[in-house]
């Protein structure tokens, strides 16, 4: 039986990816060592970290101004490095909530600014993008902080708000923890980017942080070492020891992800996987809905809920049987989740669509 991990992260790797891995575990490239063995600083890991940045920087068309970060810490710990290195002196910070991972972002920065949320989507339980010309900016503001996909609630920014982002100005940060890699991204258009790697990069333990050289450098004397962006910028990522078997298993993607025709290949992939689970739960006749709209639907992220509650419980279980895992909503709104990111085959949106259809012919 064929498994299908549908988990929101950590998520699904690459077969191939983790037969490489496998087949790598134990000597790597003749060195006689595995990675996990290897000193950050030998020649065989340095190889790995910098070859594994020059690809991202393709994939991605990251300028030559901007500095790659490998941290640890989570997109969490962003949520706190964010303002104390990005404030410059400045009171405040604009914030767009969209969900949950918005709303988190929201509560740390306010322990070291003054939070000027510009919108939000509340009004109806958080299912929607707010328009752009609804939101209340501030040209005083230290920058502009958006969650373009939101995880648990399945929102999705389908377009780049348009920010003046050269340097001087306010900047835009981003919270991509969930959809980089999956569509192109042009990334002169924000001043920092950052993403948890457990979703489409690798395994949980590594961060990825983007950001342009001009934003490096201004935390606030007496900021603990670890937390200042320029001690990681000076030192390629080593200051300390980075997360080093996470960052080789991150450049296995992305060595892939370039042999099969990179992000704008990966996103007419995911168009077709999200089109199809998309159209299933609409074609339903309200035995499952799904609370986003449509124009907002994430490519990443697809949340529904089955017309009878009373049903979760058989429908997960009828699902793990098939293989078809990790189901079940987030606690925080029940219901179904599906997330489909980069290393979700159309096979498996397939495989859940044919049961979804199944189920609910049994039970409608």
């Amino acid at each position: 039986m064929t498994i299908y991990n549908f988990s929101a992260g950590p998520a699904v790797l690459p077969k191939e990816v983790l037969q490489q891995a496998q087949a790598e575990l134990l000597d790597w490239h003749g060195s006689g060592m595995s990675v996990m063995e290897m000193s950050h600083r030998g020649k065989e890991y340095m190889g790995i970290q910098a070859q594994a940045e020059a690809d991202l920087r393709e994939l991605m068309g990251i300028p030559a101004n901007y500095k790659v970060l490998f941290l640890q810490g989570g997109a969490s710990q962003q949520f706190a490095m964010i303002p104390l290195n990005l404030l410059r002196g400045k009171l405040s910070a604009d914030y767009v909530n969209t969900g949950e991972w918005s709303k988190k972002a929201i509560s740390e920065a306010k322990k070291f600014s003054y939070v000027n949320v510009v919108a939000n989507n509340t009004d109806k339980n958080a299912s929607y993008v707010p328009a752009f010309d609804t939101w209340k900016l501030d040209k005083d503001a230290a920058y502009v902080h958006y969650t373009p996909n939101e995880t648990i609630g399945g929102v999705e920014f389908n377009w780049v708000p348009q920010i003046d982002n050269m340097p001087g100005s306010v900047p835009l940060v981003a919270d991509m923890s969930s959809n980089i890699l999956s569509r192109p991204v042009d990334v002169s258009k924000f001043g920092l980017i950052y993403a948890g790697a457990q979703k489409n990069i690798g395994p949980a333990g590594l961060t990825i942080v983007i950001v342009r050289e001009d934003l490096v450098g201004h935390a606030p004397s007496g900021l603990p070492t670890m937390l200042d962006y320029k001690t990681h910028a000076d030192n390629d990522s080593m200051y300390n020891t980075p997360p080093t078997y996470g960052i080789y298993i991150a450049g296995l993607v992305f060595k892939m992800l370039k042999r099969k025709g990179g992000i704008a290949q990966m996103e007419r992939t995911n168009i077709a996987k999200a089109r199809l689970l998309y159209a299933a739960i609409d074609a339903s006749n309200g035995f499952y809905v799904c609370p986003v709209a449509t124009s907002d639907r994430s490519r990443m992220n697809v949340p529904f809920t089955l017309k009878d509650a009373n049903l979760d419980g058989d429908f997960v279980k009828q699902a793990d049987a098939l293989g078809l895992l990790q189901l079940k909503g987030h606690r925080s709104v029940g219901g179904m989740r599906a997330s489909i990111y980069n290393a979700m085959p159309l096979e498996g949106v397939q495989a859940l669509v044919n049961f979804m259809n199944e189920f609910a012919k049994q039970h409608g």
